[in-house]
């Protein structure tokens, strides 16, 4: 609490009576605030204990979908413990009660391979002079992972104390990103990158890291996924507010299946994606989970209607959950591609003479595309306006008299009424080097996440969702910046126990290189 920690800077006596009202006042406020967020978050807790509980007596899930949604209800129970120990004061003490809760640490079994640690002072020179002892160690043991080999970091501390005047001195404890924890940043890299990237859910790593020769539970490998995901959240955020300062966003969606408890089935929820364009230096993705196709999830994600909301172009496709967005703050640019393809399905179909002209238009925008790629902003656009605007002319009045030809509700009227109404937006790109002509690049930024959602569900919970959605915005933005995930997700795990939170946004992706190597 803001307030909380300015009453530790400051002496009382010297404040004036109107000042130190003003300071209880605001003390007040914000002590009520962090009270209710703490109550909102016990009840979520006990919701979800009792869920639980109910969910592992229920027939109405399979199998599959009953270890899923265990999986989702451990991480979220994880989660919202870290949550409550950031609303309570810094300074309050563990109660006994607590300490007695603290689950105790699995002892790793003996056969696996170690590797030592040492931590000693920097200097073995007591403050008073005289040369310190080493009367012993402190010993902690992580669990490390490489794809199918488990190792043992031995952690030691070693204990020296002066014969004088008896100072007892050890090297710090290293922080780490789940305190006094068992799983190395390593370990903790490889189921992160695992269920998210490579969409295997926990049961099944569970099994994988059996056939390795240690048996993990699901609930602890759930209790590490809930733990990371609230660790990493600002780290997202930072990313958000980054990509949020760009001039042109892609945006698209995609549906995922999401449990439902209580009601023994799946509701389609959606996994949005927003994503800098192909000429963008800024090579980010941004994926926001949400309940529904509804746009008001657009509209919060991007802040329209704000006055500090997002301003800019958005190339989208026609769904209507977009419309809404559009007007002097925010700007449609449509999708080339999803055009092309009104007649491209119709060719394939019905061999439609039509279509296949309309294909030979969109053939030729595309070759300037091609040739005008790698060229920079003022280059880009002159070209366009001279080589691809004339054929986008000319394909326009052609689809106008073609229209008058077809009868109505057909395909083709259907494929040209497609263009017609959104040419606007279809040919905005030609006036703006900046611009895609198409939306493709965010279409193949979510396609890996589409093809793998065969391979898990989310389960039962929107924090489990926007949990998923915040850790694959780091992984997809990781792979944009040809980084490979692991790498990049231990050593940001590794960083950010020790990290300036006022530094946060130099651990983004598109900047973890430079970072990596100062």
């Amino acid at each position: 609490m803001r307030a909380a920690m300015d009453a530790a800077n400051i002496n009382l006596d010297e404040v004036a009576d109107d000042k130190l009202r003003e300071f209880a006042a605001q003390l007040v406020i914000e002590v009520r605030h962090a009270k209710a967020v703490n109550e909102k978050l016990t009840h979520e807790m006990a919701v979800l204990k009792r869920l639980k509980y109910a969910s592992s007596q229920s027939e109405g899930f399979s199998g599959e979908q009953k270890s899923l949604l265990q999986e989702a209800i451990d991480e979220d129970l994880e989660a919202l413990s870290r949550e409550i120990e950031r609303e309570q004061p810094a300074t309050s003490a563990a109660t006994p009660e607590a300490n007695k809760q603290q689950p105790k640490r699995q002892v790793l079994p003996a056969h696996l391979p170690r590797r030592e640690i040492r931590h000693e002072p920097q200097t073995t020179v007591c403050g008073c002079g005289c040369a310190l002892k080493r009367i012993g160690e402190d010993v902690a043991e992580k669990l490390d992972y490489t794809p199918g080999v488990f190792t043992v970091e031995r952690h030691i501390r070693g204990k020296w104390v002066c014969a004088q005047c008896q100072r007892l001195t050890q090297a710090p404890v290293p922080a780490h990103i789940i305190d006094k924890g068992l799983p190395t940043t390593g370990l903790l890299a490889q189921v992160l990158v695992a269920k998210y990237a490579d969409h295997l859910p926990l049961y099944r790593q569970e099994a994988i890291f059996g056939r390795a020769g240690l048996a993990l539970s699901r609930s602890t490998l759930a209790q590490w996924v809930g733990a990371c995901g609230v660790q990493l959240q600002p780290l997202v955020d930072a990313l958000k507010a980054e990509l949020l300062s760009r001039p042109i966003l892609h945006a698209d969606e995609t549906p995922v299946a999401m449990l439902k408890p209580g009601y023994g089935k799946t509701h389609r929820a959606y996994l949005w994606s927003y994503g800098s364009t192909v000429f963008d230096p800024l090579n980010a993705v941004v994926f926001d989970f949400a309940e529904s196709r509804a746009g008001r999830h657009a509209k919060a994600f991007l802040g329209a209607g704000d006055d500090d909301g997002w301003r800019g172009t958005l190339v989208c496709d026609d769904y209507g959950g977009y419309k809404h967005l559009f007007g002097t703050r925010i700007g449609e640019a449509g999708c080339l591609a999803h055009a092309r393809r009104k007649f491209f399905d119709l060719w394939s179909n019905h061999k439609s003479s039509i279509a296949e002209r309309a294909l030979e238009f969109f053939g030729k925008l595309y070759e300037i595309e091609q040739e005008v790629h790698e060229l920079d902003v003022d280059e880009r656009q002159r070209i366009r306006q001279l080589k691809a605007k004339p054929i986008a002319d000319t394909l326009h009045e052609w689809l106008l008299l073609q229209r008058q030809r077809v009868p109505e509700g057909s395909a083709t009227a259907k494929a040209i009424d497609y263009n017609l109404n959104r040419w606007e937006a279809l040919t905005r790109y030609l006036d703006n080097g900046q611009l895609p002509a198409d939306n493709n690049w965010i279409e193949n930024r979510i396609r890996p996440i589409a093809l793998g959602r065969n391979n898990w569900l989310f389960a039962g919970s929107l924090r489990a969702g926007q949990r998923a959605a915040a850790i694959m915005s780091l992984i997809g933005s990781a792979k944009m910046n040809d980084l490979d995930p692991y790498a990049y997700l231990s050593d940001v795990l590794a960083r950010l126990p020790t990290h300036p939170a006022r530094r946060i946004a130099d651990l983004l992706p598109h900047r973890w290189k430079a970072t990596l190597l100062n």
